[in-house]
């Protein structure tokens, strides 16, 4: 590990949700591929272990926890969707970096995001938004924060709303080499599962990207 990745939480946050966890992970030189050789079968092994009846029921409280903390905010939780998929149709194919995202998340029932490292501006803090800020979320939308609503910032603007998603600025492409994968805790959620999601997205990146593990941190 080599690369310290510049993490705060401000004030506001941490007398807010002083004992919430949040990880980052950083694996820079991967390729982001489609479909390497092996993936699948690496995918089939995480599905199954997911699928077992136990570990589903674990998944899935740790999921209500999150939707429940979502609709606090007026907002829709991706992860009961994205899960009954998961169940049904296994793990989506979009690229290695997009899929090692949604494995992570549903292998541990946590909510991850995925982004190109390079790609912000300066240092990184979660904070709690104020009413009103704006964030150019994917595909471009338009998102607005209620007072409160936790965010990821970067020293220029907003990069995620937790409750509302991650912006377009960040977002992983074909040519991106440093992807940092980062984990939100809510009330309720232990770290454990934040750095055993984030282990996944790690070594995804490394085993089929070619990627160096540069940083794993949960805070």
């Amino acid at each position: 590990m080599g690369i310290i990745i510049d993490f705060s939480k401000s004030s506001a946050y941490q007398a807010r949700y002083p004992a919430v966890p949040f990880g980052l992970t950083l694996i820079t030189g991967c390729s982001n591929h489609s479909n390497p050789p092996g993936f699948d079968q690496f995918k089939r092994k995480h599905l199954r272990k997911m699928r077992k009846r136990e570990t589903l029921l674990q998944i899935k409280e740790r999921i209500d926890i999150y939707d429940r903390f979502f609709a606090a905010f007026g907002q829709k939780c991706p992860l009961p969707t994205h899960l009954k998929r998961t169940i049904n149709s296994g793990f989506p194919r979009y690229n290695l970096m997009v899929d090692a995202h949604f494995m992570a998340e549903m292998c541990a029932g946590i909510l991850v995001a995925v982004t190109d490292y390079r790609r912000f501006d300066g240092g990184l803090k979660l904070d709690l938004a104020r009413e009103g800020e704006r964030c150019r979320g994917m595909g471009g939308r338009d998102m607005r924060t209620m007072e409160g609503e936790i965010v990821f910032r970067d020293e220029k603007e907003i990069v995620c709303v937790l409750c509302q998603g991650a912006d377009e600025k960040t977002r992983v492409t074909e040519t991106t080499k440093d992807v940092l994968f980062y984990a939100y805790g809510v009330p309720g959620i232990d770290g454990l599962f934040l750095e055993r999601g984030l282990t996944i997205a790690t070594e995804t990146m490394t085993e089929f990207g070619g990627g160096t593990l540069q940083a794993m941190e949960v805070h």
